[in-house]
């Protein structure tokens, strides 16, 4: 069982992902960690995000070993990712790696932006999940400033919504729901309501 969950930055769709991966004991993918290791490793080499041609050969050399790199979460690294997200050559290179942890005896949790209408058109669950930019940005905010971070909600909410414009508005694959994807909005959720829900939803999918 393939299960696709997108949605945009601080949606909850990577506790989700996890959980739900969890819940059916299957591995997860946190798409995302790709292009933010991409992105680490450009700017590691003094290049520029958009030098296409650097950040193509770092994601054709990517070592998937090194997505368990803390860094990868911290401040900043979500919008350097989306940077090289942009880049159309730098997705097809790293779409054949998501398709072969999709293609995994027993299926795959995979989460991401374009894991529906791109990665994995043909999953057996599709859920898109999303929330109002500014409950995404009070999550955000929150979070950041538990790590003793000086941000204020508006920048994060600037944040949020810049990078939904480019996640969204880009020429390769554009972050959108897929036609047959159900939509989890987890604005008035807290995540054991957000994951029961979910699983009501992947269950009623797959005939449980």
């Amino acid at each position: 069982m393939i299960i696709a969950i997108d949605g945009p930055a601080a949606s909850g769709k990577g506790t989700l992902a996890k959980l739900v991966a969890q819940h059916w004991d299957l591995p997860c993918l946190d798409t995302g960690l790709l292009y933010r290791a991409v992105a680490r490793d450009v700017r590691a080499r003094g290049f520029q995000l958009l030098d296409t041609w650097a950040a193509v050969a770092l994601a054709r050399s990517l070592n998937p070993s090194t997505l368990d790199d803390s860094g990868l979460r911290g401040p900043g690294a979500g919008e350097l990712a989306s940077n090289v997200a942009s880049i159309s050559e730098v997705r097809s290179a790293l779409l054949a790696y998501q398709r072969a942890f999709a293609a995994q005896p027993g299926g795959a949790v995979l989460d991401g932006r374009d894991i529906g209408t791109v990665v994995c058109p043909n999953a057996d669950v599709k859920i898109f999940v999303t929330a109002t930019p500014e409950v995404r940005a009070r999550r955000r905010f929150l979070e950041r400033q538990e790590r003793l971070e000086e941000v204020t909600y508006e920048r994060v909410l600037a944040d949020i919504q810049r990078r939904d414009a480019r996640d969204a508005g880009r020429e390769s694959a554009p972050m959108r729901p897929a036609a047959d994807a159900a939509l989890l909005d987890t604005s008035e959720l807290d995540i054991e309501a957000a994951f029961d829900a979910a699983v009501g939803l992947i269950k009623r999918k797959i005939g449980q």
